[in-house]
This record gives C-alpha cells, sequence and structure tokens, in this order.
C-alpha cells in the first residue's frame, strides 16, 4: 500500500525532507540507494518556449539545460518519470535501458494556470545522469 503524506501529496516511498527552507517552493531529496533507475528515453534538450525552440538554461550557472526519462523502481513499484539535468551532468555510455545513478536527485512540487485551467505536478532534477550496476542478485533477494 502507498500512502501519500497529505502535506505535500508524495507517496511514502519518497524521503519527505526540506532542502530549500528560505523560498515557498518546497525541494524534496529522492533517496536513490535502494532503487533501480533505468534509462528510457536518451538525454536531450530542455525546451523553454516550443514557438522559438529556445533551451532552457539553468538559472544560476546560465548552463543549458537536458531532460531524459527513466523509469524508478522501488519495492516492487515502478514510476516513469522526466528528469532535468544540466548539460555538463550527462555522462559517455549511456544506453537506452541500462541502469543509470542520478546524484542530488531533488523533487519540486510545482503549480501554474494555463488557459484558465490550474494545473500541478512533480518536477524532479538531478545534478548527473551516469552509468550503473544492475544491483547484485543477492541484494535483491535480500
Amino acid at each position: 500500500m502507498v500512502r501519500t503524506n497529505p502535506e505535500i501529496g508524495f507517496s511514502d516511498r519518497y524521503m519527505y525532507r526540506r532542502v530549500d527552507r528560505e523560498t515557498s517552493l518546497r525541494t524534496i531529496r529522492v533517496e536513490t540507494a535502494a532503487a533501480t533507475i533505468l534509462l528510457t528515453e536518451a538525454p536531450e534538450p530542455k525546451v523553454r518556449d516550443r514557438q522559438t525552440g529556445e533551451i532552457a538554461k539553468d538559472a544560476v550557472s546560465g548552463e543549458a539545460l537536458m531532460t531524459l526519462g527513466v523509469v524508478y523502481i522501488e519495492e516492487g513499484e515502478s514510476s516513469l518519470i522526466k528528469v532535468t539535468v544540466p548539460e555538463g551532468g550527462v555522462s559517455e555510455g549511456l544506453a537506452l535501458g541500462a541502469p543509470v545513478s542520478l546524484p542530488g536527485l531533488v523533487a519540486r512540487p510545482w503549480e501554474s494556470v494555463f488557459n484558465g485551467q490550474q494545473r500541478h505536478g512533480i518536477a524532479f532534477r538531478a545534478a548527473a545522469v551516469t552509468p550503473a550496476a544492475f544491483p547484485a542478485v543477492a541484494e535483491a533477494a535480500a
């Protein structure tokens, strides 16, 4: 059973930890040590404006941002998520279907109004994406 924390709307499998206490946006670190993360979509530039094709940039460093798709598997449950990573954090040797590591993975709830409709969701961001190994069979059996 997955329960939801009513304060932030996250299921119990995510670690509830506020990182950014100074702003109204909450950032929650996602604990990935017990998870298997597989690459499902290759990294591609994150588009800020679809009409102009403008590429999104990090607000602090100005570095171009990339998006990629992963399946996050933990405790018999899986979720397909999109993750944003700085261009410099995309490692060589990534292969579709292969396990990856997402150091510094955080989740940030967001909401906005678009064409009079309120929208909300969770944005995922990591410092990097690197190749990883499948968990050992002994670890999986434990």
